[in-house]
């Protein structure tokens, strides 16, 4: 198995403004695909998963383009 790609652990701005914390690195137990494990910082929802190469993705929605998720710091 191929380990995992490196990925900034920390706080995170969607585009749209909320901000996230990135846990870790997971992967989907059938496909193996990489995922990313983190959490809302605005409410208390629980933790999620998101496929990386959606976390990492560059947009172009209503006038933005850039990343969907920014690093801001730790």
């Amino acid at each position: 198995m191929d380990a995992l790609p490196t990925v900034k652990l920390g706080r995170y701005r969607h585009f749209k403004g909320n901000e996230y914390e990135l846990i870790g690195l997971v992967r989907h137990s059938e496909t193996l695909e990489a995922m990313v494990l983190y959490r809302p910082l605005y409410n208390e929802s629980g933790l999620w998963v998101r496929p990386l190469s959606m976390w990492n993705e560059e947009i172009e929605r209503d006038g933005y383009k850039g990343p969907r998720f920014q690093y801001i710091g730790e």
